[in-house]
């Protein structure tokens, strides 16, 4: 099923599909987290049909039962679209240097060229983390890039505090 987009200035994002039985589906995405889920009516898709509103963390919830699945599907189809980019996943684990730091003290992007595209953290998953996302122990990053990229990264996640600094590549002019 593909999904049309449309930005709502000041409210936040719809998306429109028709189910493969023909039922015309909108989904919005208010920018205070809050989702609306719509049916509308086959003979009149200006009618609606069925209404759920979802809060914040009911919106949450259901994101990540369904995201899930379909990030790392979408990460693997990504890998297969574009030649020469790969995705990994990396568990952190206790005694890394960055265990209880935070994301952008890997200096990652900078160091290895990947993008780090989430951290999962038992049920929860942080797509897109920012550099002040924090790392503890356990959480699993997902990262895309070359697989000698990804390879470095997996050297820098598992670092201790004693190792040497991994060196920053000089990048090409």
């Amino acid at each position: 099923m593909e999904f049309v987009e449309t930005l709502l200035p000041g409210v936040g994002v719809r998306y429109d599909a028709t189910t493969t039985s023909g039922a015309p589906l909108s989904l919005v995405l208010g920018r205070d987290g809050e989702a609306e889920l719509v049916t509308y009516k086959r003979t009149d898709p200006d009618a609606v049909a069925q209404r759920l509103r979802l809060t914040p963390t009911e919106a949450a919830s259901l994101a990540e039962l369904l995201g899930s699945p379909r990030v790392s599907a979408r990460l693997a189809d990504l890998s297969k679209e574009v030649p020469g980019l790969s995705s990994a996943r990396f568990v952190i684990e206790p005694g890394s240097r960055y265990d209880g730091r935070r994301l952008g003290d890997s200096k990652a992007r900078t160091r290895t060229g990947c993008s780090v595209v989430a951290v999962v953290r038992g049920e929860d998953v942080r797509a897109a983390p920012g550099p002040q996302a924090d790392l503890r122990a356990g959480d699993t990053v997902v990262a895309i890039g070359s697989e000698r990229g990804l390879a470095d990264l997996g050297v820098i996640l598992a670092m201790s505090p004693e190792d040497e600094p991994f060196p920053v590549p000089e990048l090409p002019h």
